[in-house]
């Protein structure tokens, strides 16, 4: 960026937690800065990970242009602050290319890989699980590991709980996409069409359940109720990718990293926002890796003119001047949205 004549303002230290010191950024030629106030004061285009925090919602403003990922669908306080600052807001998750969402695609697949990984640690009896091993010894039987969705996050789930030697059942409502997962894997992933009926079938019977649905842009749909919750085995283990989008359990509710589960009826939830964040180094590469294209076209062109020149850039379009964009953000809100096309003549 700044060898296309940008000036860069980086916030002191932001880059340690992804192992990347000052020192890298300035010889970069970019200018470290005390505080993110002064980052937010100073920048005309603002590049986070996470949709803005109640401190951060009094610095956005009017002519400023604010691209990461939102989940607005999921938060009426965040889509409140946005039209209140005036600020163009344009979202990872709703740049779309051919029906894919290239921005989200790299997170997916950390979540996604993460979510056996972090399963398996809650099914340790010290962690308040069945105390069952993924893929079992020799002898003993796998643990058996149903993924509801079978998009990025998902289909990486089942992978790495297959390469554990877990016995692994895959359900999604598109058929066409599990005839793909039998061919490439050739049965080794047990793939299932989504129904309620199939759906409850299968969790009775599971020692962990990663819930990865996505409806891109709106809030996630709740397939795993209470009830169902009260009847599955005592230690089973349910991690919901999802959660960012509001979850696809009853139940779900955000966590930390700090303090990650928690119980409902006798079973142990994870639900993590911002699975990556446990993984920094490798997601901020994997993330700048699919944004700086980007990025580079809202910053030489503005971003009124870069949307009009990338149809999939515009549609990252959530928020401007005041008013909702994205449709889909609207609805979940029960407010009116403006056209994309009348902002772009």
């Amino acid at each position: 960026m700044v060898r296309l004549g940008h000036e860069v303002f980086i916030e002191h230290d932001a880059g340690v937690g992804s192992s990347i010191p000052n020192v890298e950024y300035e010889a970069a030629g970019a200018k470290i800065l005390a505080t993110a106030d002064e980052v937010w004061a100073i920048g005309d285009l603002i590049l986070k990970v996470k949709e803005p925090i109640s401190e951060e919602y009094g610095r956005m403003r009017q002519g400023q242009t604010l691209f990461t990922y939102l989940h607005l669908a999921a938060s009426r306080p965040c889509t409140d602050a946005l039209i209140q600052s005036g600020i163009t807001a344009i979202a990872y998750e709703t740049v779309e290319v051919d029906r894919g969402l290239p921005l989200l695609a790299p997170m997916s697949e950390v979540a996604g890989r993460m979510a056996p990984q972090v399963g398996a640690a809650a099914l340790q009896r010290a962690n308040g699980g069945r105390g069952v091993l993924l893929g079992g010894v020799s002898g003993v039987g796998a643990a058996k590991v149903v993924v509801l969705g079978g998009g990025v996050s998902g289909l990486n789930a089942a992978t790495i709980a297959m390469g554990m030697q877990a016995k692994v059942v895959l359900m999604d409502k598109n058929v066409a996409r599990l005839r793909e997962v039998d061919r490439i894997y050739g049965g080794r992933i047990q793939t299932l069409a989504s129904n309620a009926f199939e759906i409850e079938r299968q969790l009775l019977d599971a020692d962990l359940v990663i819930g990865a649905v996505l409806v891109p842009g709106t809030k996630a749909p709740m397939l795993v109720s209470n009830e169902l919750v009260s009847r599955m085995k005592p230690g089973s283990v349910l991690v919901d990718i999802s959660i960012d989008q509001g979850g696809c359990f009853e139940d779900s509710h955000p966590t930390t990293h700090a303090e990650p589960t928690y119980k409902v009826h006798n079973s142990v939830f994870y639900c993590v926002a911002n699975m990556p964040g446990a993984v920094p180094h490798t997601s901020t590469y994997a993330l700048t890796n699919v944004t700086l294209p980007y990025v580079v076209e809202l910053a030489q062109k503005g971003w009124r003119d870069a949307c009009r020149d990338d149809a999939a850039l515009a549609l990252g379009l959530n928020v401007h001047n005041g008013e909702v964009v994205y449709e889909s953000v609207a609805s979940a809100h029960g407010m009116t949205h403006r056209p994309l096309a009348e902002l772009l003549v």
